[in-house]
């Protein structure tokens, strides 16, 4: 019965932790660039630089993120 709850807990954890991630990314984009959206990757008025480190900026957000949800739901079985 554990695991029947636990899938859509882990979903809607996952959904949370996106949504905050997304949250967390466009505060911090528009505190180190002074802009209010990020670049995105396939926009010309952008150069590799500013792109890349938004994608640099956007995958460690997402990623520490993503490890303190899954780090919180552990537990020992």
């Amino acid at each position: 019965m554990k695991q029947v709850i636990a899938k859509p807990v882990r979903i809607a954890g996952g959904v949370l932790g996106g949504l905050i991630a997304g949250t967390v990314f466009k505060h911090a984009w528009k505190l180190a660039s002074g802009k209010d959206e990020p670049p995105e990757a396939d926009s010309t008025r952008y150069g590799w630089g500013e792109v890349l480190v938004a994608a640099a900026l956007q995958g460690a957000i997402f990623g520490v993120v993503r490890a303190a949800i899954e780090r919180a739901a552990a537990r020992d079985d």
